[in-house]
């Protein structure tokens, strides 16, 4: 089953916004409700392909036939940009200027790599495409021109499973749920749970440094990761012959994070778990951010972890977004702050570690709510984007960023971007509401995410949240935080992390891209800015 084209995922799982929501949107922050909806997918205007004939006719061939290069137009529409609000904004009203011109579906890394030769030979840039689920401009070039996508379904397998190493070897088209129940067969978990769960795909996970909802307790992706396969123009890099290793830099550390922009990832080896004999999640209240910080900096830092540990701030917490399938039902006695704690594993270890972050918590300021704050949170924790759908459909502007540092810094980097964010989108008369949730844990620091609604403004709602998401990327910098944890770089942030890496660094990475791709047909744009 394909997403949903003009939105995020299962069309059957949308749902309108109560007329609770719908007022508090009316009232407090001014959203108009939309003059119409999206337009219909037969209705999009769709350019005719410019795929040239020399290079149709060697695609076809190297990938074994014209139904592995498709050209028609519904394909070429679903394969158009990311899920980003501004994606989706642009889809909704039928804007396809970034639209490829065909979508190429290889069988494995021989036909990636003689697919990309093609392209290199015939200068055609191409986009790797897994589960379209990029939010920061991640799936169209950053350059105008023809272009193909690579879309990596056909290679959905489990290669190897190793139960004494406990590893496993899986092709990069594998969408996360299908990871899951091929492991489980066997007896073992992956344990990355991001919110886009339901739809990304095993190599986006690697290509993007993806982070699960159970990072506390699992790890991110790209700690998961032992080794790979990387199909380039010039040939195949392999990386990672053994759980850690002293021969010279990590060669999967520059793969890891790379979206696309060196090459084609077409099998990743990672690290498995025994699947859990039971999970628990369970909900404690604070009386403000800065104490529930303090909280789970203590369990990061001296323990017991949990597999899950999550904080609200208190506007996230009285809106209800702590538990997104029950939006608008805070309520000012439910002031503060909402905690989610969440434990997997054997029965014993899960009462262990319970127990011993309950005394933590409860030191740290915390009451216990129970498990059903726990449970809500965990039986709507991929709602999130169909109730970006659903807010765009009233009107408003919804739109996600996140960021991390170190534990020192996180309450001035929480100030700054709640600031610039409230101050930009306040001046162009469509003041925000601002969200934070600390999403991911460190020994060292954490995550914040913020979710931004407002109205969409007058004119142009896309260049209204790109100056608003200026404003905070520059925030960002100014404050000590990464330009992003876990959503990645692609054209969004791609000129902040050209800062982050400061120029010496961005050269190293330009003279990777040059040697592994001299025609530079690799998702030009992305990461680093074409040339």
């Amino acid at each position: 089953m394909d997403m949903l084209w003009s939105g995020w995922g299962d069309p059957a799982r949308a749902t309108p916004l109560p007329d609770t929501v719908i007022g508090l949107l009316r009232d407090l922050l001014g959203v108009e409700p939309c003059a119409a909806g999206p337009v219909a997918l037969e209705e999009v205007a769709v350019p005719e392909p410019r795929l040239g004939s020399a290079a149709h006719r060697a695609l076809v061939e190297v990938l074994g036939g014209e139904d592995h290069v498709r050209t028609d137009p519904e394909t070429r529409i679903r394969h158009t940009r990311g899920k980003s609000t501004p994606d989706l904004l642009r889809i909704r009203h039928g804007d396809v200027t970034d639209i490829p011109a065909a979508v190429l579906f290889p069988a494995g890394h021989d036909e990636v790599l003689a697919a990309l030769r093609v392209c290199a030979e015939q200068r055609l840039p191409v986009v790797p495409f897994g589960g379209g689920t990029s939010v920061v401009g991640g799936l169209a070039p950053g350059r105008r021109g023809t272009f193909v996508a690579l879309d990596l379904r056909r290679m959905d397998a489990l290669l190897a499973l190793d139960p004494v190493s406990r590893t496993a070897t899986l092709q990069p088209g594998l969408r996360a749920p299908q990871a899951e129940a091929l492991l489980a067969e066997h007896g073992f978990t992956l344990g990355h749970f991001p919110q886009s769960y339901e739809w990304a795909t095993i190599g986006g996970f690697a290509a993007t440094r993806s982070s699960g909802q159970a990072s506390a307790g699992y790890g991110r992706f790209d700690e998961m990761v032992l080794s790979l396969t990387l199909a380039t123009p010039e040939g195949t890099l392999d990386t990672g012959r053994a759980p850690r290793s002293a021969a010279g830099p990590d060669l999967r550390q520059l793969v890891l994070g790379s979206e696309g922009a060196f090459g084609v990832i077409t099998s990743v080896t990672v690290r498995i778990r025994p699947l859990p004999q039971a999970r628990v999640h369970e909900g404690w209240r604070f009386d403000s951010f800065e104490e529930g910080t303090a909280a789970l900096r203590r369990l990061a830092q001296d323990g017991p972890r949990p597999t899950v540990l999550r904080l609200s701030d208190e506007t996230e917490t009285l809106i209800g977004l702590a538990q997104p399938d029950a939006i608008g039902s805070g309520t000012p006695q439910s002031a503060g702050c909402t905690a989610v704690a969440g434990y997997e594993g054997t029965e014993e270890d899960i009462a262990y570690r319970r127990e011993k972050a309950a005394t933590v918590l409860r030191a740290c300021g915390g009451t216990p709510l129970g498990e059903e704050p726990g449970r809500r949170w965990a039986h709507g924790r991929y709602s999130a984007p169909y109730l970006r759908d659903s807010l765009l459909d009233a009107g408003a502007l919804a739109e996600t960023l996140e960021t991390a540092t170190f534990w020192s810094r996180i309450p001035g980097l929480y100030t700054a971007v709640r600031d610039a964010l409230t101050a930009t989108l306040t001046e162009a008369g469509t003041p925000p509401l601002v969200m934070c949730h600390i999403s991911h844990v460190y020994e060292n620091g954490a995550s914040l995410y913020f979710t931004v609604v407002s109205a969409q403004g007058d004119g142009d709602p896309v260049a209204h949240w790109t100056r608003a998401k200026h404003a905070a990327n520059e925030a960002i910098l100014a404050a000590g935080g990464t330009i992003s944890h876990h959503h990645g770089v692609g054209t969004d942030h791609r000129d902040w992390y050209v800062r982050e890496a400061g120029p010496l660094g961005a050269d190293a990475l330009r003279a990777v891209k040059r040697r592994l791709d001299p025609a530079g047909v690799l998702n030009p744009g992305v990461l680093l800015p074409a040339d």
